[in-house]
């Protein structure tokens, strides 16, 4: 039997109300109170000097990771269960990279990626943690079942279009007979990609994409972009090309005519997840998003992780390597390592290397905003769901950190809202977003969040702003397959890397498989048995 989040928690009792003081009563010019945050630009941009103290002291481990973001983590576990020595440099004050998340008197809620879908079969590493997080509860034959919990509870998503809320993301009136037909083309298209195998025997598209087919016409889509392969197909619906423009900017950053069209099928023909008990195709989330994840990880891991530390060089030493790092008092301090992996992006590798910026890797800025509010929005149409989204907007919308609570009576609640910076250059556009001041970000928060919503005029309690000028990488044409994501990923014992910028794909189970093949690799290069988790 499948079963629902809804079935599980109907009857359920409600909460208490949440405390707390109340909303502004705002005019047009008016913000509300809030900070302004986001990883440490000022901190990562002392590597571009490359004016550090010499290390005063030393220290010794057997792998020094650098790095603490879902990768690190990945690598960090993988060495922990084979019961190998060492220790994670991480430049900010908490790990979990981009899967970090914040806290108020409401709710957590998350600071960048919020859900992880049911995980693909071939994804057997990030299966087999779920199953070590008592997420996976067990298993019916080779499919896992789901603590339905943790499962998105209905509905999961809303469109607003045409002044009225919808189920589902695509739209489903006001389409013309172009709009249909290309939009039905569109995903029998998708479909076929899903099921196809290619004559290497692999998927055509894969999670992890490494076991992804390599057959040539699948390769060369790598060449075009997105919006060149759609016009090919004699698809220009607006609708289908709005609808692969959201798409392009949720899980990339990046507008269609700057992705690869092997990226943007990606985004729909590689997911096939299964499970026992619940939809193959629903997401796991929770209030503080994937940092409920990385936070578990983190804490059994949190003997071997030193936060606020600034990693500012990696170079070979003999048969090893030596990690020197900068600590908050601003003393240096040299980590000696038998092996080192570098979970890092691939512009601060580089750096650590002192080889200068990579050519062919960029990487998308975005803006997170979470809004705390007196009620939850409503609006004509479909109800509230956990994901909410504007036709019309810039934004990609808000989700519901409290979606999954179990209380029945309506209260204060946080949105965290989305928007990728991606209609701009990359540089300009994190040079805006560094140099604003709070308040203007708040401006276009509260003025889109009131044109979707303007059933929450005067219930905006505040504005949290928080900055990511490296969100993502950009999978822009040629990057999957023209050699230079290809070259960085490859070792170079005893140096390993690993970061989901090496599979171009910003999300957890790429940063995870890449964390543990690096761990992988590093432990059969020191002679230590371990066994394989990606298997």
């Amino acid at each position: 039997m499948t079963l629902s989040r809804r079935t599980l928690i109907a009857g359920g009792a409600s909460a208490a109300a949440v405390a707390g003081a109340g909303a502004f009563a705002l005019g047009r010019d008016d913000l509300p109170p809030g900070t302004l945050g986001g990883a440490d630009a000022a901190r990562g941009h002392k590597l571009r000097t490359g004016k550090f103290p010499q290390p005063t002291s030393t220290e010794r481990t057997r792998v020094a990771i650098v790095g603490g973001g879902v990768a690190g983590l990945s690598a960090a576990w993988a060495l922990a269960d084979a019961g190998v020595d060492f220790r994670l440099l991480e430049l900010e004050y908490r790990t979990g990279g981009n899967a970090r998340s914040g806290r108020n008197g409401v709710s957590a809620f998350p600071l960048g990626a919020h859900y992880l879908p049911v995980p693909n079969p071939e994804a057997k590493g990030v299966l087999r943690l779920l199953e070590r997080l008592g997420i996976v509860t067990g298993w019916d034959g080779d499919k896992p079942a789901f603590d339905p919990y943790q499962v998105v509870a209905d509905p999961e998503e809303r469109l607003l279009h045409l002044g009225r809320w919808q189920e589902g993301l695509v739209p489903g009136i006001g389409l013309t007979d172009q709009d249909h037909r290309d939009l039905t083309a569109f995903f029998a298209a998708m479909t076929a990609y899903r099921a196809r195998i290619g004559e290497d025997g692999r998927p055509a598209f894969s999670i992890p994409m490494a076991g992804s087919s390599r057959d040539a016409d699948l390769v060369a889509l790598d060449r075009l972009s997105f919006t060149d392969w759609l016009h090919a197909q004699g698809w220009r619906s607006p609708v289908l090309h709005a609808h692969v423009r959201y798409g392009c900017r949720d899980d990339y950053g990046t507008e269609p005519r700057h992705t690869s069209a092997w990226a943007g099928i990606h985004y729909y023909a590689a997911r096939r997840g299964a499970a026992a008990n619940v939809d193959g195709e629903a997401v796991l989330t929770w209030p503080e998003g994937n940092a409920h994840l990385t936070g578990r990880m983190a804490q059994r891991l949190r003997a071997h992780i030193i936060p606020d530390r600034l990693a500012f060089r990696v170079a070979r030493d003999g048969a090893g390597v030596v990690v020197d790092s900068l600590r908050s008092d601003g003393t240096a301090v040299r980590t000696q390592a038998d092996a080192a992996i570098l979970a890092t992006p691939h512009f601060i590798t580089t750096r650590l290397l002192g080889q200068g910026a990579p050519q062919g890797f960029g990487y998308a800025p975005w803006l997170v905003a979470n809004i705390t509010v007196d009620r939850p929005p409503a609006g004509p149409g479909a109800q509230l769901a956990w994901d909410n989204v504007s036709w019309t907007s810039a934004s990609l919308g808000y989700v519901v950190a409290t979606h999954q609570g179990l209380s029945a009576t309506p209260g204060p609640t946080v949105l965290t809202w989305y928007m990728p910076l991606s209609d701009q250059d990359p540089a300009a556009a994190r040079r805006e977003l560094l140099s604003r001041p709070v308040e203007h970000w708040q401006r276009i928060v509260r003025d889109d969040l009131l044109q979707t919503n303007p059933d929450l005029a005067g219930a905006i309690r505040s504005i949290d702003i928080w900055r990511w000028a490296h969100a993502m990488i950009r999978p822009t044409p040629g990057y999957f397959f023209g050699g230079a994501r290809e070259d960085a990923a490859r070792p170079q014992p005893p140096l390993f890397f690993a970061h989901s910028d090496l599979s171009g794909l910003s999300i957890f189970e790429e940063a995870h498989y890449r964390g543990t093949h690096a761990a992988e690799d590093a432990m059969a290069m020191l002679g230590v048995p371990h066994r394989s988790t990606l298997v």
